[in-house]
């Protein structure tokens, strides 16, 4: 999932957490509370899942063209791993591009729907390789799918997990959406658009919490895209670029709230109605 100020803070502190801009936030909330248990039938399910996924990346790569092949395999952790990438992969990435695309695009979705943090490096690298445009709809389409993937997969298995992780939190969300229910698109936007909520929270308590698909699907297309384009822009300049931090300082967040207030308007607008 493109991101928020929680991404930047996750992808600087490495591996381990939430890959989305306020990562404080969106640590878990139940460290000292027993493991959730799964049913035998949740449990396939996930197994089935993983295995899906595992067999899908393996056959996409066994078609790939072999050249620099050890290089395709590498995932970019850091910022040094995002330019060595872009200078090993430049020229497959052009004269292979559909294969390219297609590994690119199963190994974002697996990192999304597993909740595998590093995304932010992986948009950084569509920048790099395909430009803001052609990047852009690119890390859009794949943090959407991505995103739905992980929705899918939460409806079911995820509600243990989701209780035993971020139980407050999932409260909070819970309530929120009952007051918005007739507003749920416009509040969705927002949540996608800012910092409010940590982008994997969202993806795994929306079935949780009764989101309809097509309001969640909406939202994550449409919200994901300004914070693409704040980073596939950055993947452009990459030899500017020291830290991840940077993508995302106060003047950037200030500007994503106020696009993100947008989305809310109407809904103030249509309270202040009622009350009148």
């Amino acid at each position: 999932m493109p991101f928020s100020a929680r991404d930047i803070e996750a992808a600087g502190a490495g591996v381990g957490q939430d890959d989305s801009p306020a990562s404080k936030k969106g640590k878990p909330e139940a460290f000292g509370a027993a493991l959730p248990a799964l049913t035998r039938s949740e449990a396939v399910a996930a197994a089935s899942v993983l295995a899906l996924f595992v067999v899908g990346i393996f056959c996409v790569f066994r078609a790939a063209p072999r050249r620099e092949f050890d290089q395709i395999l590498r995932l970019p952790r850091s910022l040094a791993d995002v330019r060595l990438l872009k200078d090993n992969l430049a020229v497959y990435a052009r004269d292979y591009q559909a294969n390219f695309i297609l590994g690119y695009c199963s190994i974002y979705i697996f990192m999304q729907t597993f909740m595998i943090p590093g995304t932010i490096f992986m948009s950084l690298l569509a920048g790099a390789l395909f430009g803001v445009v052609k990047g852009g709809i690119l890390v859009v389409f794949t943090a959407t799918a991505g995103a739905s993937s992980c929705y899918f997969v939460s409806k079911l298995i995820g509600r243990p997990l989701v209780s035993w992780l971020w139980p407050e939190k999932l409260r909070y969300f819970q309530s929120e959406i009952a007051k918005r229910k007739e507003k749920l698109l416009n509040y969705m936007l927002f949540l996608r658009i800012t910092p409010a909520l940590p982008n994997t929270f969202i993806n795994m308590a929306s079935p949780i919490v009764d989101i309809p698909f097509h309001i969640f699907f909406a939202a994550t297309l449409i919200g994901l895209i300004p914070a693409s384009y704040i980073t596939v822009k950055a993947g452009r300049a990459l030899g500017d670029l020291r830290s991840v931090r940077e993508l995302y300082d106060f003047k950037t967040l200030v500007v994503l709230f106020l696009i993100g207030s947008v989305a809310v308007v109407p809904t103030i607008l249509k309270r202040k109605r009622i009350y009148e």
